[in-house]
């Protein structure tokens, strides 16, 4: 099989799916909702199989080809979406149905994909993974990520890592204002290591984003706007999300002169599950990314779990689980627990 067609019919179904909800509503709206849940949690637990990453020196350009056709469907479907919630054609339970589908979508498909896109070299692909963080009103993960979280993750110095024992409510606000400062600081450290002035992107990232609310506004009115703003806070929970799961109570170990150790496979959680792995383009395969982060998603590898720990369930599961903070911490309490008296220690 192509190394990307899998990819391909796990991420771009649901696009056709949620479309098919906010044109026609009725039965497509469960099937859309089901293909984000249940068929998803489903299928990892029916493949057992773990596919083997794509030949790391072969060219993929199909791979940056499904990235590019996920980001320009992103924002046909948000548009489609608002306009379909704004209309008042839904009655209240479709109307959550669709939302709650195409905000789990936006949250872990559109961004697993921009995560990808602002990796790649390419400006025309980076801005557009950019763009697509601007759409959700997050632009500034742009910044953060790459030039922060890619820098300190699993330190007390990155603002998405979660510390041991911290529950994901007080870990949200902490991550989305502290990656806000420390994304822009970096940015203007930037500017000023390469002895220029200029502007940072955060301009864009903000006014791009209250550029989209005034048109949602002008198209869809106050309706559309209130639809917006839900589908945005949505999508960034499950991101948020993701980065609460993904780093969790892993720390990276200092030198005397307190400088981290090179970040290892021993500093992020990962998943084997099959499904969910090709739904959202490889992102459980983060010790690998973190490695090596422009290395395009197909040709990721899963390290052995005696070198990186595993999360006891597929990322979408462990992000559901994560909003029970009492669940979470019995259950990752158990396995940072083993990891840190096997792998973590032998790490």
């Amino acid at each position: 099989m192509h190394p990307v067609r899998a990819f391909a019919v796990a991420s771009l179904a649901p696009v056709g799916l949620i479309a098919l909800a906010a044109l026609f509503g009725g039965a497509w709206t469960w099937a859309a909702l089901a293909y984000m849940t249940l068929f998803a949690f489903a299928m990892d637990q029916i493949i057992a199989r773990i596919a083997p990453p794509a030949d790391p020196d072969a060219a993929l350009p199909a791979a940056d080809g499904l990235s590019a056709t996920l980001a320009l469907a992103h924002f046909a479907l948000l548009a489609l979406v608002i306009s379909a919630l704004a209309g008042g054609g839904l009655d209240p339970v479709h109307w959550i149905g669709l939302y709650v589908a195409a905000a789990l979508f936006f949250g872990q498909v559109s961004n697993s994909n921009a995560h990808e896109l602002i990796h790649r070299g390419d400006r025309l692909l980076f801005n557009l993974g950019k763009w697509v963080y601007i759409s959700l009103l997050f632009g500034h993960h742009t910044s953060a990520h790459t030039k922060v979280h890619h820098r300190f993750a699993a330190s007390g110095d990155d603002p998405n890592t979660a510390r041991p024992g911290e529950s994901f409510y007080h870990f949200a606000p902490r991550a989305w204002v502290g990656s806000f400062i420390a994304g822009y600081r970096q940015e203007r450290a930037d500017l000023a290591r390469r002895g220029r002035g200029g502007w940072t992107p955060y301009p864009i990232y903000i006014g791009g984003a209250l550029a989209l609310l005034a048109l949602s506004y002008l198209a869809f009115g106050w309706a559309g706007l209130g639809a917006y703003l839900a589908l945005a806070a949505y999508a960034q929970l499950q991101l948020l999300l993701s980065d609460y799961v993904q780093h969790y109570g892993l720390t990276r170990a200092r030198d005397a002169d307190g400088k981290l150790e090179p970040i290892g496979p021993a500093h992020s959680w990962n998943s084997r599950h099959w499904f969910t792995s090709h739904l959202m383009l490889n992102a459980p395969r983060h010790s690998d990314h973190h490695a090596h982060p422009a290395r395009p998603y197909p040709q990721l590898q899963l390290h052995p779990a005696a070198q990186a720990p595993m999360l006891p369930s597929s990322l979408p599961a462990m992000a559901a689980l994560a909003l029970f903070p009492r669940a979470w911490r019995r259950v990752m309490g158990r396995a940072l627990a083993k990891w840190q008296k096997t792998g973590g220690a032998a790490a």
